[in-house]
C-alpha cells in the first residue's frame, strides 16, 4: 500500500463516515442448538443485528480513549462512570464494583548507558514523540515502566539475550557468556516480557531491559507511524512483568478476591508474592536501546538474533547501564462495571461477556476497541429488552479494570463468584477488538464450532460473511506460507481449507480465571492487522482512525459477532457444545506429546490409558451430539451434564508449582506466558525430563478424562 501522510486532525473523520451496512448475511435454517431457529430465534437475530452503529462505536471510541486512564487513576473511574452510564441506558442492572489491588506507578525512572571508556552514550527514556500527533503531549502520561517491577538501584554490564527464552540462555553458556549479576538487554516477542523476567531473574541477572526492534514491529515491517502504522523510534511498549503462569490477579491475595473490606491477615507481604519479580525491569524504545546495542563488543551475536538496526549487532561486554526506579507502590481500588440481565427460564445459567477498560495510555485499540464493541453489541441487546425480549439465561456484561496490571479486575471478581460460576455455561471475552480487518478466534474445543456458525451469519464489510472472510484469508496465508503464491497474487487465488482455525487459549486476557481456573467455557475474538503502537502513546484516537478502522465499520462487524455470541447461548435450547471435536484434539495433543516423549528418551511414560479414555470421549461425543438434536423433556438435566464435563477437566490440586491453573487441558506455558500449552501438566514434565512428574501428571490427566467419559456416558442413556 502507499505511505499515508502524517496524521490530520481527527475529527474530520467521523464528518467521512458513510451510511452503513445494513446488515445482509443470510439467516441460516437451523442452528445447532436451537429446536426451530427460524420460529424461535432468526427475528431476534435480525433485529439485533440492524442495530449497533459505526458512528456511535467512533464516539465511544473517542470518548473513552481522550485521556490517559491507567488502571485505578481518576480518569480510569471516569470511564467506569460512562461505561456505567451506557450499561444503564440499555436497561441492565448495574453496579460498580471495587476491589482493592497491590499496583506500582512510577516516581523516578533512569536508565543511563555508559561505553568501554566511560563515555555517557544515552541518557532516557526519551519522551515518546512524533511529528504531529495530537496526543503524545499529555502530561498526565506516565513515564513508560513495567508494572510488577520492583524498585533498583543498579548498575551492570550489558549482555544482550535476543529474545530472553531459555534457548537463548542456553546458547549464551555455551558461548562461554557470564550472565550472572549483568543487566540483560533482549527484546519483544518469542514470549511474554513476565517470562523474560522470570528467566533472567533464575538464570541470575541483576535486571532486565526490554526493547521493541524495528524488526519485530518497526519500519522494517512498513512505514511508521505517523505515515503508517507501525511503531516508531521513539514508542514503547509498557507491560506488566507480573508471572501470570504462576497466578494472575492481585499479586497478595492469590485465589482470594482482594475485597476493600478483606482483612489484613488474608493478604501475603509483597515478599511473600509468587507472582511478582524480585529483579527490576524497563521497557525502552529502540531510539534508547541503539546506542547500547551499537557500542556493545564481544562476539557477534548468532545470524538469527541480528534485528533490523543498522549495524551488527554483539553480545557484550563494552557497555555499562545504570538503572534507578523509584517505584510507589500501595493499596489502589479498581472499578469493575457489572451490568445483569436476569434470565426468564435458568436464571442460575449465566452467559458472561466482557471486556477490559483500563489502559496503560489511551488505548485506543487495545482495549477500547474492544469496549466499544461491547457497547454496541449492548446497544443491540438494549433495543431487544425495549421490545420485551427476555434470555432464558442471565447474561452478565463485565467492564474489567486493572486487566494490564495483570488481569486483575476480571481475577478478582472471578474469584469472588466462583461457587455462582460453577453454573455459568460460558464466558466471552474480547480485548484487542479491532487493530484491522482480519477476523480471529480463539475458544476450548467444544466452542469452535459456534464461533464459526456466528460468523456465518454476521456481514463483512468486505463483501459476503465474516465466516467467508476469514476462510479466504486464513488459506490465503497458508498457501503464501507454502511459497504458492505471493503478495502480488490476487486475493481470491487461493485454495480454501477444509475449515476455519480457531487457535487455543493460553493467557494474557481477561477469559484465564474463567476457563484455567473454573472451568468455563470460553472464547475470544478480535480483527488483526498490522498493529505497531502496542502498549505506547500512540496507540490513541488518531492512529486508530488511520490505519485500523476509519470509518469504525469492523467496531461494528465485532459488536454483531459479540452479542450474537451472547444471544445464541443465552437464548439455546440445548447448550451448543461440540464435544467431537474436543475428543479428536485431545487424542492429537496426547499422541504429539508421546512422541515428544519418545524423541526425549522418556518412552516408558504410559499413555495408553489416557489414550483410550480420549478414544471412549470422541464416541460417545458422537453419541451426545445425536442427542443434542432430541434430548428429550428433562432439558435442565440433560444441560447441565453437557455443561459439567468441561468442569471434569479440572484438576483440584492444579498443576505443579502454580497450583491457581486447574485444567488438565490448557494453561499458559511456564517459559511462553502467553501462548497455551496443552495437556500442560505432562507436557512441561517431559520438557523438564522429570520422569516421575511426568508419571503423575499422566494419572491427573487420566483421572480427567474417565470423569468426562462418565459424564457422557450419563448423557447417551
Amino acid at each position: 500500500m502507499p505511505s499515508r501522510g502524517p496524521v490530520l486532525f481527527v475529527s474530520i473523520f467521523l464528518m467521512a463516515i458513510p451510511l452503513l451496512a445494513a446488515q445482509t448475511a443470510t439467516v441460516p435454517e437451523n442452528v445447532f442448538g436451537f429446536k426451530d431457529f427460524r420460529a424461535e430465534e432468526a427475528q431476534t437475530d435480525q433485529t439485533f443485528l440492524a442495530v449497533p452503529s459505526a458512528q456511535l462505536a467512533g464516539e465511544e471510541l473517542k470518548t473513552l480513549t481522550a485521556e490517559p486512564h491507567v488502571a485505578a487513576t481518576p480518569e480510569d473511574f471516569k470511564t467506569a462512570r460512562y461505561v456505567e452510564s451506557k450499561f444503564k441506558e440499555a436497561g441492565l442492572d448495574t453496579e460498580i464494583v471495587p476491589y482493592k489491588a497491590w499496583l506500582n506507578t512510577p516516581k523516578e525512572v533512569s536508565v543511563r548507558a555508559y561505553d568501554s571508556n566511560g563515555k555517557l552514550i544515552m541518557a532516557g527514556p526519551v519522551a515518546e514523540h512524533v511529528s504531529n500527533d495530537p496526543y503524545q503531549d499529555d502530561k498526565r502520561v506516565l513515564p513508560a515502566f513495567n508494572g510488577s517491577s520492583p524498585s533498583a538501584d543498579v548498575t551492570g554490564e550489558v549482555v544482550y539475550a535476543n529474545y530472553c527464552r531459555p534457548e537463548d540462555f542456553n546458547q549464551l553458556a555455551e558461548m562461554g557468556i557470564d550472565f550472572r549479576g549483568k543487566i540483560v538487554l533482549c527484546r519483544y516477542g518469542g514470549n511474554f516480557r513476565g517470562v523474560k523476567v522470570y528467566i533472567a531473574q533464575q538464570r541470575g541477572a541483576a535486571g532486565v531491559l526490554i526493547y521493541s526492534d524495528p524488526a519485530d514491529d518497526g519500519y522494517y515491517r512498513g512505514d511508521a507511524y505517523p505515515h503508517g502504522p507501525w511503531r516508531p523510534a521513539t514508542a514503547v511498549q509498557r507491560g506488566s512483568v507480573q508471572f501470570l503462569f504462576k497466578y494472575p490477579g492481585d499479586a497478595l491475595t492469590p485465589g482470594v478476591a482482594s475485597r476493600p473490606d478483606l482483612p489484613a491477615s488474608q493478604r501475603l507481604s509483597p515478599d511473600q508474592a509468587g507472582n511478582m519479580p524480585k529483579i527490576p525491569s524497563e521497557p525502552l524504545s529502540y531510539h534508547d536501546a541503539s546506542p547500547i546495542l551499537e557500542a556493545l563488543g564481544g562476539p557477534d551475536a548468532p545470524r538469527k538474533w541480528q534485528g533490523a538496526l543498522p549495524f551488527t549487532y554483539h553480545i557484550g561486554p563494552g557497555v555499562k547501564v545504570h538503572l534507578v526506579l523509584k517505584m510507589d507502590y500501595q493499596y489502589r481500588t479498581i472499578w469493575d462495571v457489572i451490568g445483569r440481565i436476569p434470565g426468564a427460564e435458568f436464571p442460575n445459567e449465566w452467559v458472561v461477556a466482557g471486556n477490559h477498560r483500563d489502559a496503560w495510555v489511551y488505548g485506543a485499540v487495545d482495549p477500547n476497541s474492544g469496549t466499544a464493541a461491547m457497547l454496541e453489541a449492548l446497544h443491540g441487546i438494549g433495543d431487544l429488552l425495549k421490545q420485551g425480549w427476555k434470555p432464558k439465561r442471565t447474561v452478565i456484561f463485565c467492564s474489567w479494570d486493572a486487566e494490564e496490571e495483570g488481569l486483575i479486575g476480571s481475577t478478582e471478581w472471578a474469584e469472588d463468584h466462583a461457587a455462582e460460576l460453577a453454573h455459568a455455561v460460558a464466558y466471552f471475552n474480547t480485548d484487542v477488538g479491532v487493530a484491522g480487518p482480519n477476523f480471529e478466534a480463539s475458544a476450548v474445543p467444544s466452542l469452535k464450532q459456534f464461533i464459526r456458525q456466528i460468523t456465518k451469519e454476521v456481514a463483512s464489510p468486505k463483501g459476503g460473511t465474516v465466516y467467508e472472510e476469514w476462510k479466504k484469508a486464513q488459506a490465503e496465508e497458508e498457501a503464501r506460507n507454502r511459497g504458492l503464491i505471493d503478495e502480488h497474487t490476487p486475493a481470491n487465488a487461493a485454495a480454501i481449507g477444509n475449515d476455519v482455525k480457531i487457535g487455543d487459549l493460553g493467557s494474557g486476557s481477561d477469559y484465564t480465571p474463567f476457563i484455567q481456573h473454573l472451568g468455563v467455557p470460553s472464547t475470544d475474538i478480535g480483527s488483526d492487522g498490522p498493529y505497531g503502537v502496542y502498549h505506547s502513546v500512540f496507540d490513541n484516537y488518531a492512529w486508530f482512525v488511520m490505519n485500523a478502522d476509519p470509518h469504525f465499520l469492523y467496531e461494528q462487524e465485532m459488536a454483531r459477532v459479540f452479542g450474537l455470541e451472547v444471544l445464541h447461548m443465552a437464548g439455546a435450547d440445548v447448550l451448543p457444545y461440540e464435544y467431537v471435536t474436543c475428543g479428536k484434539e485431545l487424542t492429537a495433543y496426547l499422541d504429539a506429546a508421546q512422541k515428544k516423549a519418545q524423541d526425549a528418551g522418556m518412552s516408558g511414560i504410559d499413555f495408553s490409558a489416557a489414550q483410550a479414555a480420549a478414544k471412549k470421549f470422541t464416541e460417545l461425543a458422537g453419541q451426545v451430539r445425536r442427542k443434542q438434536e432430541n434430548p428429550g423433556p428433562d432439558l435442565g438435566a440433560f444441560n447441565n451434564g453437557l455443561r459439567a464435563v468441561e468442569g471434569d477437566f479440572l484438576s483440584q490440586q492444579g498443576l505443579p508449582d502454580r497450583p491457581w491453573f486447574r485444567h488438565t487441558t490448557y494453561a499458559p506455558g511456564e517459559y511462553t506466558g502467553y501462548a497455551a500449552v496443552v495437556i500442560p501438566g505432562v507436557n512441561e514434565a517431559i520438557d523438564a525430563k522429570d520422569l516421575s512428574r511426568a508419571e503423575a501428571q499422566m494419572t491427573v490427566l487420566t483421572n480427567a478424562l474417565q470423569r468426562a467419559d462418565t459424564t457422557l456416558q450419563a448423557l447417551t442413556r
